[in-house]
């Protein structure tokens, strides 16, 4: 028997009482977004899954390909009339049993998915304010380049953040650098130069980071760098702005005291929507 909420229940009637997800956050996830019945860079996703099921050891089941990923995905978002346009996530578990040590190596997966309002990206127009987030740091490791579902800084973040009338926050790593948002990676532009800064720094490996770094250095006179970011240098920035794969750029327009522009990531943005309906 266990306790749910005041109620004594069979253990076996809570679907999370064994779930290690749950239980230690022993899982990985993968956020995407569905295009008429295509998902977005589909390769980045299921090698970033891969490759962040290896680095915490989980054991990949022969038939876990690309195409059978691809498969289950836009089955799910066809199930929930998402396929035209829709977020989805899939979460890797390893399977139950054990403590810290699990008894086993092989893992199922959970994915589900939810519509979305706009099919190709764009910006809002609205202000969006943020700030440091400094009650806990982004350690410079392997593992925090992985999404996992220990989510604990992000939370806690979003919370803060909420509290003071921001629309996000920046994370900083122990070096006290910024390494990216609460919701994706962050970039910062200072005349012709665009700085992202590097996943050694412990940023998520953000598959839309690819996308616009790919992007970015095929700009005449913009010169791309992957570098350490300190938060004095966004004093000095023209332009900050946050990437993921659900929102695509989302231009910052104040930093404390300081207002931002966006015209390099509008053109970014337009290259952006141009490559996704050519690919």
């Amino acid at each position: 028997m266990i306790n749910s909420n005041g109620s004594l229940l069979n253990s076996q009637d809570n679907l999370l009482f064994n779930n290690r997800a749950f239980l230690y956050g022993d899982g990985i996830f993968e956020t995407m977004k569905v295009l008429d019945n295509k998902i977005l860079f589909l390769e980045d996703h299921y090698f970033r899954l891969m490759s962040g099921m290896r680095i915490v050891r989980m054991e990949i089941p022969m038939n876990f390909t690309m195409e059978y990923f691809e498969e289950q995905v836009l089955l799910t978002a066809k199930a929930n009339s998402c396929e035209h346009s829709g977020r989805i996530r899939i979460t890797v578990y390893r399977n139950s049993g054990g403590y810290y040590l699990p008894e086993q190596n092989t893992i199922q997966f959970l994915i589900h998915a939810a519509q979305l309002d706009k099919t190709i990206y764009s910006f809002d127009g609205l202000p969006y304010e943020i700030d440091l987030y400094k009650d806990f740091y982004v350690t410079k490791q392997l593992l925090s380049t992985v999404k996992s579902t220990n989510k604990m800084i992000n939370i806690t973040g979003s919370i803060f953040a909420d509290e003071n009338g921001f629309q996000n926050c920046l994370l900083l790593n122990d070096s006290k650098n910024v390494v990216e948002t609460l919701q994706g990676n962050v970039f910062m532009l200072i005349g012709n130069r665009l700085t992202t800064p590097p996943v050694s720094d412990g940023c998520v490996n953000g598959i839309m980071r690819k996308q616009i770094l790919a992007i970015a250095k095929k700009i005449e006179n913009l010169e791309v760098a992957e570098e350490s970011i300190s938060p004095f240098d966004l004093q000095k920035a023209d332009e900050v702005f946050i990437t993921n794969v659900i929102k695509g750029i989302q231009p910052v327009t104040k930093y404390r005291k300081k207002d931002f522009g966006n015209t390099v990531a509008k053109e970014l943005l337009m290259k952006l929507n141009a490559a996704v309906r050519l690919g």
